[in-house]
């Protein structure tokens, strides 16, 4: 009866530790932990509990792994931990943060493209962006076929899916800008106004003088002027590649290319950046306007006119500001 007893106290102890441990246990992986950071944690493909346990001692968020280790065989999480990158918000329980895992989104990231870069550019930006495999190598893009806008990517997505979004969202806007362009256009393809667009982007200073600027070279061209903009003759200069960090010299403006339209009548061979929306628009639809002419006004904008004599009167007023600027 003696040893009966001793077993009975003995199993009855055992289950009272059993009872206390388990109940820690489960206070331990489901209590928030108000000492817990702020963390961002990439977890990489095929990643297994263990390994992802194994980061967060790392970054000292747990101070073991073995309870998120048990806590997902007890959840059936296992085989269910994402791959990408997650933000965890200070405080949260070891349940939380392994839910979190399997069932919470992942980080979306953003690229903003401006608009007027160039193939290589674009290309640097891209690159350079966090989170993203692979690499671009611009040599093997289209300049103008990139559309620039905001683009939302998680950690492992691959550069060359963020470019192909890129051309497939320029290729629908080009097609659909082609097809509402005003059917007097002196443009012939949808390349000429993506070639169009691209020196209106580089000219154009304010958004309400694009179509302006889009009349100016339109009626050069149904008169078979020189364009003679700036932005080609940079162009030339530089393939792209980079800033020219300097004014043109007339040496420049004597440049043999195909890209010089103070040399070549009529649109150089290609577009020189990859234009936005807004300037698509106004390469189809310009401004109903005479003018030929247009210089910079000093404050932002320019001055446009009809004929050569008001277009000098309109250089020298500029000429005469840029001097009282730099007194």
């Amino acid at each position: 009866m003696v040893i009966q007893r001793w077993v009975a106290t003995a199993c009855g102890l055992l289950l009272a530790i059993s009872g206390c441990f388990l109940f820690w246990v489960w206070h331990e992986y489901t209590s928030s932990k108000n000492d817990r950071p702020q963390i961002r944690l990439v977890v990489e493909p095929g990643a297994t509990v263990n390994q992802v346990a194994s980061q967060l001692v790392t970054l000292g968020v747990l101070e073991s792994s073995w309870i998120f280790r048990l806590g997902a065989r007890f959840d059936d999480l296992t085989l269910k931990i994402k791959s990408g990158e997650f933000l965890l918000n200070a405080g949260l329980s070891t349940r939380e943060i392994l839910h979190h895992f399997a069932f919470g989104k992942t980080v979306q990231r953003s690229l903003m493209v401006p608009e007027g870069l160039t193939k290589w550019e674009v290309a640097e930006l891209v690159n350079s962006s966090l989170g993203l495999k692979g690499t671009i190598d611009a040599r093997n893009l289209s300049e103008g076929n990139l559309f620039p806008d905001t683009y939302f990517y998680s950690w492992g997505d691959t550069r060359s899916k963020l470019i192909e979004r890129m051309r497939t969202k320029m290729d629908g806007l080009i097609t659909k800008t082609w097809a509402a362009r005003n059917k007097a256009s002196v443009l012939r393809s949808p390349k000429e106004l993506v070639t169009l667009a691209s020196i209106i982007e580089k000219e154009a200073r304010l958004p309400s003088e694009l179509n302006k600027i889009s009349a100016v070279f339109n009626n050069r061209l149904k008169l078979g002027m020189r364009l003679q903009a700036d932005p080609t003759v940079i162009y030339a200069l530089t393939e792209g590649t980079r800033k020219l960090k300097r004014g043109l010299s007339r040496a420049d403006l004597r440049l043999r290319s195909p890209y010089n339209t103070y040399l070549v009548v009529g649109l150089p061979p290609g577009p020189i950046a990859n234009p936005g929306e807004v300037s698509l628009r106004a390469a189809a639809q310009p401004a109903n306007t005479d003018d030929l002419y247009f210089v910079a006004d000093g404050k932002g904008g320019h001055l446009f006119a009809r004929t050569l004599d008001q277009h000098n009167l309109n250089v020298a007023k500029w000429r005469l500001l840029k001097r009282e600027n730099y007194r």
